[in-house]
């Protein structure tokens, strides 16, 4: 976990300005929770992203995504981040959750699905993979 936020803290610092970056609400109310002072931490980072609607299409897609069973029932949260990074045609959508969303196993099935709705996948990706060339060498 530690070297995660390490690797996180590294690419706002060395690589945010190179993407128009956004969120959407739930991404801001995944951040303030937890502890007060890592959440305002947290929060004060992503003040300057532009928020994403979160659209009855991207609620449509992730309903669908769980009911289809390619995320289990409690990845709700999860299909509406891929859902919403789809609608808005996102070109990346930086995770690290690997259980539900950067997971190379259900990726296939969640973009056989996103696509059936005529809509783009996202390249999933954790922020160790958008580091750039050369990082850590």
């Amino acid at each position: 976990m530690a070297a995660h936020q390490q690797l996180t803290a590294d690419w706002w610092q060395t690589r945010a300005t190179r993407f128009d970056l956004v969120a959407s609400l739930l991404v801001l109310q995944e951040a303030a929770r937890g502890d007060h002072d890592a959440a305002s931490r947290r929060l004060a980072v992503l003040s300057g992203v532009r928020l994403l609607e979160v659209t009855t299409a991207a609620e449509d897609l992730a309903l669908d995504i769980v009911q289809q069973h390619v995320l289990p029932d409690k990845a709700l949260a999860d299909a509406l981040h891929i859902g919403v990074a789809a609608v808005h045609e996102v070109e990346y959508l930086l995770t690290w959750n690997c259980g539900h969303i950067a997971n190379a196993e259900l990726l296939p099935r969640v973009t056989t699905l996103i696509e059936s709705y005529g809509y783009r996948m996202p390249f999933v990706c954790t922020p160790e993979e958008l580091l750039g060339e050369g990082y850590g060498h």
